[in-house]
């Protein structure tokens, strides 16, 4: 049988592939786009045999092809190419699952990442625990006037774990049966009142691998220990509504739970009032005793106007706290593309803030990287292929009925570009991109009797994405002409031992307290970009603020993650820049001290070019030692409950 046997279809067939087998594209940063893309999305196909590039991308193209997609088999073509080549990509959830048969079981809840949903209704905490345990990353509101339609909790509810089957409640070993206790839990103390005791007898133990959560099981403890917490925080408020810290409490425990010997991550964020006093000290770690739960969340102030950027948020900003993030919902409701009125009710965002949401919607992303991207018509084309496969994942069934109905009605997608700074020759091509798509989404909407979507466009931030074609992540500049990029990996992933033998510097992860994690690697590696590539040092805080404004302008009509780099003196032009232009220009921002924000093991290092010259001579190369190699990393991740890592 032929390598390609198993890849031919109607739209790829034999001929076509054969050109393909064998060869690699240009991956990025020495290589290291192709450790990550083996590390991350390559799956197993048999014993010690993983994917190679040619083969994920015709899986995914056939797959899309079998959800709907519609493509000729010139349009497959072309789409194939392009990706192949890293001229654009799917979003990381599809690049893992299109083409396979967790699709067929589980929809498109199999292929999204992100959702948000405001928490109005004790229920709203199950969706977040379903939901982070499927994979994903979840926005929620913890606004007063959301929160405050949550009932009193109930006095006097007492929830004990036993040993034996002798428990009111026995926990299925699944995800559904995580849910359904918490569920349990949360029913006892605003309906009914009444006490129970529950049993993790049938729950596996840590380290044994599962299918359901993906990789190895955390064991019950985790559970345990957060229901325990969870139960806490509801009996200091017996009698009363909870307020919006305990909501946020809640949920951050939640995720912490999800969290397993920090190799599988839980995307969270918060989204408060600007003059709760609680939210907004809520991770001021220097103000100390507070919850370690609470690092599970990015939180975001929800800022109508400049004046309710408050001086309790701005001492974030000047070391004192953690900066919280801003978001204007006015204007996120009002325009799509900054001067363009097109009206979305959504009520939030996504964990990047790239995307508006509404309750219980959820995000639907692919990127072109721009900086490969050889002229205006190669853009459209792209934009207009991807765009086929987002519209048809739209129109499939979701596991909730409320994000059924809102994502059939909205059919938003976010079509993102990244490489922007090594390539900001080429934003003179995106309003037209823009226009492109927009006709497009009119003609095939209604060829298919769909809405026409509400959002069309984003920029993401691309942090894993970007690295496989050496991009510059998003809007963002790079982080320095020379530096370490750092990659966590399982401690058991066999790739560990191959970077280790290559000369690459490997360490265990270091936890909040600094001891070690033993689950856990970090695996360092040199990188530069370009020399015509903007770097961050090379970009004041302003700058950046006007890139983001300009692609809000011209391609963003959902919103533009960012993470603005800033020096502490520079604080008083960020206030005058937000002064003038929050209301009218800025969707979603965060920021972050450039260099100084010292975090352990941080993803980026500055490294002068000597470093980086050093670095480079002490390894081998990564590219073609790996071909054929598989990893363990996703072994046991194959979604049998719908479950896969966020990507």
């Amino acid at each position: 049988m032929s390598a390609t046997q198993n890849y031919v279809s109607d739209i790829l067939p034999k001929k076509f592939l054969d050109k393909y087998v064998g060869k690699n594209p240009n991956w990025g940063f020495n290589g290291l786009g192709y450790v990550v893309y083996k590390r991350t999305y390559s799956r197993l196909i048999q014993d010690n045999l993983s994917e190679e590039w040619w083969q994920t991308v015709a899986r995914c193209v056939n797959g899309a092809q079998n959800i709907g997609a519609k493509y000729t088999p010139e349009e497959a073509q072309k789409l194939y190419d392009y990706i192949f080549n890293l001229k654009c990509n799917y979003a990381g959830r599809m690049l893992w699952q299109l083409g396979t048969s967790t699709v067929d079981r589980f929809g498109a809840n199999s292929l999204l990442n992100c959702w948000f949903t405001a928490i109005r209704t004790p229920e709203d905490f199950c969706f977040i625990f379903e939901n982070l345990m499927l994979g994903g990353g979840v926005g929620f509101s913890v606004k007063k006037e959301d929160v405050h339609e949550l009932p009193k909790v109930r006095k006097d509810v007492v929830i004990t774990h036993m040993a034996t089957r002798d428990a009111n409640f026995i926990v299925p070993d699944s995800r559904e049966g995580w849910v359904s206790l918490l569920r349990e839990v949360l029913k006892s103390h605003f309906e009914n009142g009444r006490s129970f005791t529950y049993s993790t007898i049938l729950v596996r133990g840590k380290g044994e691998p599962i299918n359901g959560f993906g990789g190895t099981a955390s064991g019950p403890i985790i559970l345990i220990e957060g229901m325990e917490k969870i139960c806490e925080v509801l009996k200091q408020r017996e009698g009363k509504k909870l307020r919006s810290i305990d909501v946020l409490d809640i949920c951050n425990i939640i995720g912490s739970i999800v969290v397993a010997g920090n190799v599988r991550r839980s995307a969270e964020i918060a989204i408060g009032d600007p003059d709760d006093y609680h939210f907004l000290r809520a991770k001021r770690w220097d103000i100390g005793n507070i919850p370690n739960h609470r690092a599970m969340s990015n939180n975001t102030i929800s800022a109508d106007n400049y004046d309710h950027i408050l001086n309790a948020v701005w001492e974030g900003y000047e070391g004192n706290g953690e900066p919280y993030g801003l978001f204007n919902l006015p204007l996120s409701r009002k325009y799509g593309r900054l001067g363009e009125e097109r009206r979305d009710d959504c009520e939030g965002l996504n964990p990047c803030a790239e995307i508006t949401l509404s309750d219980k919607e959820c995000c639907n992303l692919s990127e072109i990287y721009l900086n490969n991207i050889s002229s205006k018509e190669e853009l459209i084309e792209c934009a207009t292929l991807l765009y086929k496969t987002q519209k048809a994942v739209c129109a499939m069934p979701f596991i909730h009925k409320e994000t059924n109905e809102i994502v059939h009605k909205n059919m938003r997608i976010g079509l993102g570009i990244t490489g922007i700074c090594q390539s900001q020759d080429k934003l003179d091509w995106l309003n037209d991109a823009y226009k492109a798509l927009r006709k497009f989404d009119k003609h095939w909407s209604k060829e298919n009797n769909w809405n026409e979507s509400i959002r069309l466009t984003t920029t993401k931030p691309s942090g894993t994405l970007s690295i496989l074609a050496g991009s510059t992540p998003g809007v963002h500049p790079g982080y320095s002409q020379y530096f370490i990029r750092r990659v966590r990996m399982a401690s058991t992933d066999n790739l560990v031992k191959v970077c280790r033998n290559l000369g690459y510097h490997v360490e265990y992860a270091k936890n909040f307290d600094g001891t070690e994690n033993y689950d856990t690697v970090v695996v360092s590696f040199p990188c530069s970009f370009d020399k015509g590539t903007t770097i961050a040092k090379n970009m004041s805080a302003v700058d950046q603020l006007e890139l983001v404004k300009k692609i809000q302008t011209l391609w963003s009509d959902n919103a533009v993650s960012v993470t603005v780099y800033y020096r502490k003196e520079e604080l008083p032009q960020i206030k005058d820049w937000l002064k003038q232009n929050y209301a009218t220009s800025l969707k979603s921002v965060s920021f972050l001290l450039h260099s100084e924000h010292g975090f352990i093991q941080a993803p980026y290092e500055e490294i002068t070019e000597e470093q980086y010259n050093n670095m480079v001579k002490q390894v081998k190369p990564l590219t073609d030692i790996m071909i054929g190699y598989s990893t363990n990393e996703l072994e046991g991740m194959e979604c049998e409950s719908g479950v896969c890592p966020i990507k």
